[in-house]
């Protein structure tokens, strides 16, 4: 009988065999290591994986609650453990997936916070410009601002973008999303412009195929670029609450303020529901109570 632990050391082989970004891959195995230390209690012999019933997932679900953690948390995990018992399931490993009959908590609609466009502009501006931080990368740290901001991509996509997926002569650049599922995006001329001055200065170590590299010469990571990111938005705007994925918000609902289509915007975002792009449309319409409470006499 099959250990949890050697379970979940296969699953995440298999998925990382799939390519999914550093960061799920990480959040994956530190939810699914809490979820196997869960079931060895100092002193008792860990159950296999065939011997956890309904009763002792939902007591583990239970613990996860009285630890205090919040809803995104707590889904987040379920998650994880959904998925490695789906991935048994398909395995013959166990001959039903009783994860799926534990109870999801429901999530409370948050709206994002969306950044103005003169705020994102007046940022990358200051990046152009060598303000108020002046950096040797700074030719490939606007290129990918401006790529993250014209294109509304992932910051897992953009590490993750390869020499072979850009075509600049055709304004276009192929990414991977979640489930390494592809899409294409057109780069608008100012992003162009900006990877074009950025391919001039880029030494990349031998062999290397990414876009965007490091001192080293190769791929830069997510991490890095959250970290600049921070850097940047502190010094030119002071708001140190921006983040990659900022951008991406303000890309879709800026897109959306101007009249694009709906549809259109989930296609460019690479959402596989359009309710999840909708959440866009709430925002333009908060946007919008402010102006009339604002504006209108009678308000």
């Amino acid at each position: 009988m099959p250990t949890i632990r050697d379970s979940i050391s296969k699953y995440l082989a298999e998925l990382a065999r799939r390519g999914p970004s550093a960061h799920t891959l990480r959040n994956y195995g530190s939810d699914l290591e809490q979820f196997a230390k869960y079931f060895e209690p100092p002193g008792e012999t860990a159950p296999g994986i065939e011997e956890l019933d309904l009763a002792l997932l939902r007591e583990w679900l239970a613990g996860l609650y009285d630890h205090g953690l919040n809803v995104a948390s707590i889904r987040r995990k379920l998650a994880a453990v959904r998925a490695l018992f789906q991935f048994l399931l398909q395995e013959g490993v166990l001959e039903r997936n009783i994860a799926k009959r534990l109870r999801t908590p429901k999530a409370k609609q948050r709206l994002p916070d969306v950044m103005p466009a003169e705020k994102a502009n007046h940022l990358i501006d200051a990046v152009e410009r060598g303000e108020p931080v002046e950096k040797p990368s700074r030719e490939r740290d606007l290129a990918f601002l401006e790529l993250l901001y014209g294109c509304g991509i992932r910051v897992s996509e953009l590490v993750g973008i390869n020499m072979e997926d850009l075509d600049l002569h055709s304004g276009w650049l192929r990414v991977r999303g979640k489930g390494n599922k592809q899409r294409e995006v057109p780069v608008p001329q100012r992003a162009a412009a900006a990877v074009e001055r950025y391919l001039e200065t880029r030494h990349a170590a031998s062999g290397e195929t990414a876009l965007f590299i490091n001192a080293r010469g190769v791929r830069l990571s997510d991490r890095q670029v959250r970290r600049l990111v921070k850097l940047y938005a502190l010094a030119a705007t002071g708001d140190s609450t921006v983040h990659p994925h900022s951008f991406r918000h303000a890309y879709a609902t800026h897109l959306l303020a101007d009249g694009a289509d709906l549809r259109a915007i989930q296609e460019l975002l690479g959402h596989a529901r359009l309710s999840t792009t909708q959440k866009y449309t709430q925002v333009s319409l908060k946007d919008l109570q402010a102006v009339y409470d604002k504006a209108h006499p009678k308000a």
